[in-house]
């Protein structure tokens, strides 16, 4: 998800420095080894392990990022379009993408109903709550980025039918998002503080509102046809308000997590991760509002993002790898 993003903004922002395409192409590269890689034993543990997967599926916290596997397949199938055509082909692009974005679509539905079912039954309290939870509805919002880019594709019979599917998953995933959003800051202001190994998760706030973002604006690009013109000035405008929040949300994440360093409370952990897709898809989103309204100021605003999910991306995947490489993420 994070290397996805990461890809995706280093081509948008390509058009301030052309080798940014270079690190965009070489990103999407070691996205498509890690998704590979990582879906192996992510699959087998099901077979072999069945009952401790089920028992982290369970789990009130581990539980969210089962969310993850459907949001890594359409951020791979935007990774696709955005770069795929110039070295493997349009044809072959858009069926890898298509292919991507339906196991995305299906895993993203499945999770978006189990897992909350799964929370309904198990008593939890306020301290397991975390912008964590707001994964599985942000797997539904993440849908339209490429299926909407994929609509042109599909035979005319079936592309209304999956426009008004991607509108659904969208509606679905932002009325979720909004109503837990509420539930968490509540839990901020009457239950303990995160711990510093959650704090990562603050930035969550973030994925949803710039991956929602992108997708009504390239849901606008391809609605005018079945909805009527009318639709186009409704969702850019509600997109601006959408991303704006991930303004203030932006300020608040930063200086609370400058608050953690500061008191040495920030250990790493895999929840590191939730440095890099929320700040890369409001990144990338600052870069379509920034288009949208011919802003140089917002765009700039957006570059000083990419910046900083460069120096997150950098610091999670090194961490990660030598924790790897010395086998200490496995004892922790």
């Amino acid at each position: 998800m994070g290397t996805g993003i990461f890809s995706v903004t280093s081509k948008y922002y390509a058009c301030y420095w052309s080798w940014l395409n270079n690190v965009a192409v070489f990103l999407w590269i070691i996205n498509l080894i890690l998704f590979l890689g990582l879906l192996v034993p992510w699959t087998l543990r099901w077979f072999i392990f069945h009952d401790h997967a089920l028992r982290d599926l369970k789990h009130p916290i581990i539980g969210q990022y089962y969310a993850t596997l459907p949001i890594a397949c359409l951020v791979l199938a935007v990774d696709f379009l955005l770069l795929g055509t110039g070295y493997i082909g349009e044809a072959l692009t858009v069926k890898i993408a298509q292919g991507l974005w339906i196991a995305g679509v299906v895993l993203s539905l499945a999770m978006a109903l189990i897992i909350p079912i799964i929370n309904f039954f198990y008593k939890i309290t306020i301290e397991d709550f975390n912008p964590a939870w707001f994964m599985p509805p942000a797997s539904l919002i993440v849908v339209p980025i490429a299926g909407a880019k994929l609509i042109p594709y599909w035979s005319q019979s079936l592309q209304k039918s999956l426009l008004l599917l991607n509108y659904v998953a969208w509606g679905s995933g932002f009325f979720l998002f909004m109503l837990l959003a509420a539930i968490c800051l509540y839990r901020f202001f009457i239950a303990l503080p995160l711990p510093g190994s959650l704090i990562p998760t603050l930035w969550i706030y973030l994925g949803p509102i710039g991956a929602g973002t992108i997708s009504l604006l390239n849901l606008e690009a391809v609605s005018a046809p079945f909805l009527g013109s009318s639709v186009t000035p409704i969702l850019n405008l509600f997109g601006l308000l959408y991303w704006s929040f991930g303004f203030w949300w932006l300020i608040a994440a930063s200086v609370i997590t400058i608050i953690y360093i500061r008191k040495k409370n920030l250990p790493y952990t895999l929840s590191w991760w939730s440095f890099t897709f929320p700040l890369g898809a409001y990144t990338g989103a600052t870069y379509l509002i920034s288009i949208l309204f011919q802003s140089e100021a917002v765009r700039l605003f957006g570059f000083l993002c990419y910046w900083l999910l460069a120096f997150c991306w950098f610091m999670v995947f090194s961490n990660t790898f030598v924790r790897v490489y010395t086998g200490a993420l496995f004892k922790d």
